[in-house]
């Protein structure tokens, strides 16, 4: 089994590959929790935390990339999301 590190140093890589994007429009991303049953909460930073397309960067970015490089994850929620 994964441990707790490794789990977060592979949820902030697939991050990584992202991140760009997001800064480009003044925004980030950042892990806040990573819960016993494999949810990851995120919190939106800057730009990012009121911008109406966040849903869809959550959706189509963060949560896809996430997925793909840690299938074990069971669940991903963002902390701050507001749907505009």
């Amino acid at each position: 089994m994964n441990t707790l590190t490794d789990l977060t140093q592979r949820i902030e890589d697939s991050l990584d590959s992202i991140r760009p994007y997001l800064e480009a429009d003044g925004g980030n991303v950042r892990i806040q929790q990573i819960t016993e049953d494999h949810v990851v909460k995120l919190e939106f930073l800057g730009a990012c935390g009121n911008c109406p397309m966040s849903t869809m960067t959550f959706r189509a970015g963060v949560e896809e990339a996430i997925r793909k490089a840690v299938p074990e994850i069971k669940g991903i929620e963002v902390v701050n999301l507001t749907s505009n």
